[in-house]
């Protein structure tokens, strides 16, 4: 390291990496904006922008609104300002984000599956709303497929000094969970959709593993070091070839599942 250099942050997000699959990750995030209504009179809030993906398309959604980030990632808000979209960018955690003015939109594409306790945080949410504000929600729903599966179980296998599952919960709930949870709150709208990826080849990786490891393999890898990350990266790219095996062309199908709702307050 660099005399002055500053050590870099194990929990930092890597805009680079995360931007890799930018065009799968933002169709949800169009088909989302896509179920969202009229508004009132409001800003909107682009609740965990990471690099700011859905940002022009929220401002030409919204021509003339104020569009506002926020982020816990200053790398992310740096990419985020640099489209342009946003008003303003805020650095700020979730759980304890309060707007000074109740925004038209809460727009969270993709954030809220890493924060608990959603029973609590979506009526806060909701709260925050102005009369006839909309909350939309985007949330990967994956955990009991291969890609996110074979992270715990090899992990607590591997390593049962630094991970145990037992008694472990998604945190993603199922979708009608949610329609009861949010219900009493407004007029709600909840689906879900699988969406079937094709993976272009990846040099050096299963491609399901790049795609995985800007995101579901972080909280793993940055509880390792470097020779214990390879020998786990190892057998999870084993497992991987053998539950997403290469197609004639050279890709990979890789279904994704995702669920998503909007809540319209009275």
């Amino acid at each position: 390291m660099a005399k002055g250099q500053k050590p870099k942050d194990p929990n930092e997000w890597n805009p680079a990496a995360y931007g890799r699959f930018r065009t799968l990750r933002l169709r949800p995030a169009l088909d989302l904006l896509a179920q969202v209504g009229a508004l009132p009179e409001g800003k909107i809030v682009d609740l965990g922008c990471g690099a700011g993906a859905a940002g022009p398309a929220l401002s030409q959604r919204f021509i003339g609104r104020k569009i506002v980030g926020v982020d816990t990632s200053p790398a992310m808000l740096a990419e985020a300002a640099a489209t342009g979209a946003y008003k303003r960018c805020d650095l700020a955690d979730i759980r304890d984000w309060t707007p000074k003015k109740s925004p038209a939109l809460i727009y969270a594409n993709a954030v809220l599956h890493w924060l608990p306790d959603h029973a609590t945080l979506l009526p806060r949410l909701v709260g925050l709303l102005a009369p006839g504000g909309v909350l939309a929600v985007q949330m990967p729903r994956q955990y009991g497929a291969p890609s996110h599966r074979f992270l715990r179980e090899f992990a607590a296998e591997m390593f049962p000094d630094r991970f145990d599952f037992s008694g472990w919960q998604p945190p993603v709930a199922e979708p009608a969970a949610y329609a009861r949870l949010l219900a009493p709150l407004g007029e709600v709208e909840v689906w879900q959709s699988d969406y079937i990826q094709r993976l272009a080849p990846a040099e050096g990786a299963h491609p399901v593993r790049r795609f995985t490891e800007s995101t579901a393999m972080r909280p793993f890898a940055e509880k390792l070091d470097p020779s214990e990350r390879a020998a786990f990266l190892a057998r999870y790219e084993s497992a991987l070839g053998a539950a997403y095996p290469t197609e004639p062309d050279g890709t990979v199908l890789f279904p994704f599942r995702r669920v998503f709702f909007t809540l319209k307050v009275a």
